[in-house]
């Protein structure tokens, strides 16, 4: 049995869930509205202010989609109540970060600074100009774009220069060693 899957998902009273069609599933909630198609196989009931994702039989591949169900269903949940955010760090020297507008503009050792728009539904928050944060109520959208804005320069692993996700530890290398004696 699925540890995940079975666990019921807690719906508050600030947010409608419209299970249509082929599980088509509508959360509103008190910071937006999100949509997802999920698994037409699954089965969605609800309960005491509770959601509960049931699969039909025991075939692997609606085992496989138990928890995935669930998953995506308590992330819509949270995303319409609080929110997801992501933050990144940036390190290097003369490395940085600003808003213009909602566009967020990166110099980080490039001969240009670096322009990102959002996509819609992402908030883009830069605190002491080395700390940016992604905020939105999509998980997977958050995630996506945090990840693109990493990309813009990887940490390196000499000086670990570079944009990092907060807390993440960067393996160090050594450099080169030199000539010894000469």
């Amino acid at each position: 049995m699925s540890r995940i899957g079975v666990k019921p998902i807690p719906v508050p009273s600030t947010v409608t869930l419209e299970i249509g069609e082929g599980n088509l599933v509508k959360a509103r909630g008190p910071k937006g509205e999100l949509q997802q198609q999920l698994p037409e196989d699954m089965i969605l009931e609800r309960a005491d202010g509770q959601l509960l994702v049931r699969r039909p039989s025991e075939e692997r591949r609606h085992r496989a989609l138990h928890g995935l169900t669930r998953t995506l269903l308590s992330n819509m949940v949270v995303g319409v109540t609080e929110g997801f955010r992501k933050d990144l760090e940036i390190a290097g020297v003369g490395y940085r970060a600003a808003k213009d507008g909602n566009v967020l503009v990166l110099q980080v050792g490039y001969s240009h600074p670096v322009r990102l728009d959002p996509p819609d539904g992402i908030i883009y928050t830069v605190e002491a100009n080395t700390r940016v944060s992604v905020q939105g109520i999509d998980k997977q959208v958050v995630g996506e774009e945090a990840a693109r804005i990493r990309r813009v320069r990887k940490p390196e692993p000499y000086k670990g220069k570079g944009i990092r996700y907060a807390g993440e530890r960067i393996r160090r290398k050594a450099g080169k060693a030199g000539k010894a004696g000469k």
